[in-house]
């Protein structure tokens, strides 16, 4: 083959075998820390995000082992390359690269214009799937491999090579006697004579099906993984349009009932969770009822998303009506359990359900598995002992206790879901709470004592989201 001259300039002398064998090292080495990691991070594969994850890693193993091949046909020189080329002339062919050789995918060629020589590696018979023995395609009939779609391709960038001295630098499709598809990607330069004029072209054809096919996986993950995002922030915004719709106004305060003596002061919040958190089940509620009574509750139901707020919805919708109707706090939470079990979609939920009667300042109550309510008075705080009352769901037909409470002009009631202290819960989430009694004594309202809870553990990040109501007993 005589020595290449690109249109524009000589062509770069190669390297030194130390420096390309340097390369090698760092690339196999780099190589080695991707599997390592993709190793250590490998996982189901069920969620988008996760095959997403792993197209990329298969992506970048891919590409370095390309990089790797053409390092190691840079360090052996052209030699290498051009075995086996002699093919078509009788001589045999060179051996197969063995499975998984950094040269399998890489081959050769070059056509001579003045001689209408063509000479081939082994390796792009092997790539375009040709019977070694066959005379290696001129560039006529180098088209006839290629798929009808692509062949205008292959011909323009032929043309522009031979006749404007471009470099070759595109993919093509070939359909192989086997019926396999593969994806080529070829890289070519004129070979000019003492004149300028093309002599001949030499170009190196490569095999990257196999990346392609893991490009085009990362693509699909990716927009998996983006139309599960744009799922996710759907159902997150309907959650919030949800619970922005049904619950009490989250800032200000409400006097219920709005006349009279005895007359709560009531303020509430709901504490979001953590960054890209979805929406919950957690609910509040504070109404006044028909025959003077004031309604307050709190509740989770549990999980997540559109259904889940859907489900809340439903419920409090119930607790409402049933509170209108005249329904005591013990038998509206077994009514509501009920609820829970016949719905279509099994559930899971807790609540916290009482009722204030204004005029003797009597509060009735009850609960279903829910933290029970916090009654602070004279600087202190307590819990009050809990009715019997499992969770909403978990059976058929359970029964709810109910418990009564005299109240005091000054005494503060804080209802809350879990999670309102970031990161504990029970005994150490109630003592927390309970800690605030100094700060709640000297409240003049229910929303400062609100502003108080939001001050000391709502800038904190929590894994879900929270509620918290507070209701202070009037003159």
């Amino acid at each position: 083959m005589p020595s290449h001259v690109s249109a524009d300039r000589p062509a770069a002398q190669p390297p030194g075998r130390g420096s390309v064998e340097a390369l090698i090292s760092q690339t196999r080495r780099l190589k080695g820390d991707v599997d390592a990691v993709r190793r250590d991070t490998q996982s189901s594969g069920s969620e988008p995000e996760e095959r997403w994850q792993r197209a990329l890693y298969d992506l970048a193993l891919h590409q370095l082992n390309d990089l790797d091949a053409h390092l190691a046909q840079l360090r052996d020189g052209p030699a290498r390359l051009s075995a086996g080329r002699e093919t078509a002339s009788g001589r045999l062919p060179a051996p197969a690269p063995a499975s998984g050789s950094l040269l399998s995918r890489v081959g050769s060629a070059e056509w001579n214009l003045l001689t209408d020589e063509v000479s081939w590696s082994g390796e792009l018979y092997r790539i375009l799937g040709r019977d070694p023995a066959a005379p290696a395609l001129t560039l006529d009939e180098l088209p006839s491999l290629v798929l009808d779609e692509d062949r205008p391709r292959l011909t323009a960038m032929v043309t522009a090579c031979l006749v404007d001295a471009r470099p070759i630098d595109g993919e093509f499709r070939v359909l192989r006697p086997d019926g396999n598809v593969r994806t080529v990607h070829m890289m070519g330069e004129p070979v000019l004579d003492g004149d300028g004029g093309t002599a001949s072209m030499w170009a190196v054809l490569r095999d990257v099906s196999e990346l392609r096919r893991s490009q085009r996986a990362v693509r699909e993950t990716q927009d998996t993984l983006q139309r599960h995002h744009r799922r996710a922030e759907t159902e997150q915004r309907l959650a919030v349009e949800f619970q922005e719709a049904v619950l009490p106004p989250g800032r200000g305060a409400l006097r219920l009932p709005r006349q009279g003596p005895g007359a709560l002061d009531v303020a509430a919040r709901c504490l979001p969770s953590g960054a890209g958190g979805l929406l919950g089940g957690d609910w509040y509620d504070a109404l006044e009822l028909t025959d003077g009574d004031t309604l307050l509750s709190v509740g989770d139901l549990t999980g997540h998303g559109v259904t889940v707020a859907s489900g809340m919805t439903m419920l409090l919708g119930a607790v409402r009506g049933m509170a209108m109707a005249g329904t005591q706090p013990g038998p509206l939470l077994s009514l509501l359990n009920q609820l829970l079990d016949a719905t279509v979609q099994p559930a899971l939920g807790s609540a916290v359900c009482c009722r204030y009667h204004p005029a003797t300042r009597t509060l009735t109550w009850a609960q279903a598995g829910h933290p029970a309510p916090l009654l602070f008075r004279g600087g202190t705080g307590c819990a009050l002992s809990a009715p019997e009352g499992v969770l909403l769901g978990v059976t058929s037909g359970a029964g709810y206790g109910q418990a009564e409470v005299a109240l005091e002009p000054g005494d503060l009631l804080l209802l809350h879901t879990d999670g309102v202290v970031p990161g504990h819960s029970g005994a150490d989430s109630l003592g927390a709470l309970l800690g605030l009694a100094t700060r709640f004594g000297a409240a003049r309202t229910a929303q400062d004592c609100v502003r108080a809870v939001v001050e000391e553990f709502g800038e904190s990040e929590r894994e879900d989201e929270a509620c918290v109501l507070v209701a202070k007993v009037g003159e």
